[in-house]
């Protein structure tokens, strides 16, 4: 089927919010060529499942090409119409199976050498969407917070080298307090400026207390999540004629109700939670994995505004098949080449926070958890300098907010 042949009932498979959106661009999705429309529809079919920030995007697109007269709908993709999707591939459930088409899509453009095509046409329209929809500012400076170490004594080389061009580095910060300082700064930031996943706690260990306000997840909280998932995974492998492939495509089919999740407090949360699991390589056995996933897909799906995150020991190394084959209640624990894997996670956590909108304005801070190592990373403190001037915490974030 092409999409000129689309029909309301085409999306009746689709979660509700998904199904009501599609049925509303029925129009708009029958003048899309199918080099397209799939691409487009494997970001809505999941609509019931994003964030708020995504939905925006989401929205914001559908409104962008709906509002494009026709003659200019029909020049922009243009170029996407004349690649060359074989029948097969146009024959295929594309409508409900969007990303396998896109995967199968992307295949064959590389092998008939079309790739380069899809790529200039998808980087112009890329282009022109962002240019005639711009990002509104924040309301307030995006604040991302990365607390590592915990458990180890002593840094084996030095910390936070990658960041050090790129902020200001202290080495006489008061550790008195100064969990429960940042956190107490990130509630208050989520109190004064409220929003739903807009503010997030991650904890690669228990957390430290609840907190009500912010967007939480644990590692220790989730082990009963972990613990049936690394069963069914197993479970899955035991089986006669099972790969990698057959492996990966079972778990995008779970949801938390088929792990025996059945009165799920926070939807939407928990359907993340699971696919931190399913979609992330190690975060089902590695503590430090699973943080710096989680901030990954936090920073990329909600676009947080304040993101704390605190990493903490993992399990030694072990084959891949032991640790796969049972969850240890007692592992043998890691700190100091735990601290070398969160180091270089915080560093990804500032990369990847400035590939969102207000870069320019938001700041950054990494602490040596305990200890008088820190790093900040903000537009009113110089770049590449050290600081030996004795403060705590609380004083610091002051500095990395410009207060």
């Amino acid at each position: 089927m092409l999409p000129y042949a689309l029909t309301a009932a085409s999306f009746h498979a689709y979660p509700a919010q998904a199904s009501r959106l599609a049925v509303a661009h029925l129009a708009l999705f029958q003048q899309l060529p199918i080099a397209f429309l799939p691409g487009l529809l494997r970001e809505l079919i999941e609509y019931d499942d994003k964030f708020p920030a995504e939905r925006a995007s989401l929205d914001s697109e559908l409104a962008y090409l709906t509002a494009m007269p026709s003659a200019q709908l029909a020049a922009t993709f243009q170029p996407f119409a004349q690649l060359n999707i074989p029948p097969s591939l146009a024959a295929s459930d594309w409508v409900n199976h969007p990303a396998q088409f896109v995967e199968q899509e992307s295949a064959h453009l590389w092998s008939t050498r079309q790739l380069d095509a899809f790529r200039v046409a998808a980087t112009h329209y890329g282009d022109a969407f962002r240019a005639a929809t711009p990002t509104p500012p924040l309301r307030i400076p995006r604040l991302g917070i990365a607390v590592i170490g915990q458990g180890a004594t002593v840094a084996t080389e030095p910390l936070f080298r990658n960041l050090r061009s790129h902020g200001t580095y202290f080495t006489n910060v008061m550790p008195d307090d100064g969990l429960a300082l940042l956190l107490a700064a990130v509630e208050a930031r989520a109190a004064a400026h409220p929003a739903p996943y807009a503010h997030w706690y991650v904890d690669g260990g228990e957390a430290v207390r609840p907190t009500p306000s912010l967007t939480a997840i644990s590692y220790q909280a989730l082990e009963p999540l972990r613990s049936r998932l690394l069963q069914f995974m197993n479970a899955q492998i035991a089986k006669p004629g099972m790969g990698p492939e057959e492996l990966r495509t079972d778990l995008a089919r779970l949801t938390p109700t088929s792990l025996g999740i059945h009165k799920p407090e926070d939807p939407l949360l928990d359907r993340f939670q699971l696919r931190i699991f399913t979609e992330g390589s190690g975060t089902q056995i590695f503590a430090t994995t699973f943080a710096q996933w989680t901030t990954r897909e936090a920073l990329r799906r909600a676009e947080p505004l304040t993101l704390l995150v605190r990493y903490a020991p993992r399990q030694r190394q072990r084959p891949m098949n032991g640790l796969l084959a049972t969850a240890d209640a007692h592992p043998e624990l890691d700190p100091a080449g735990s601290l070398v894997d969160a180091d270089m996670a915080a560093w990804y956590h500032w990369l990847n926070q400035q590939r969102l909108s207000g870069a320019d304005r938001s700041a950054f801070l990494v602490w040596f958890e305990a200890r008088q190592q820190a790093l900040v990373v903000a537009p009113s403190l110089p770049r590449g300098v050290q600081s030996d001037s004795a403060m705590d915490l609380k004083a610091l974030l002051s500095l990395a907010l410009g207060g």
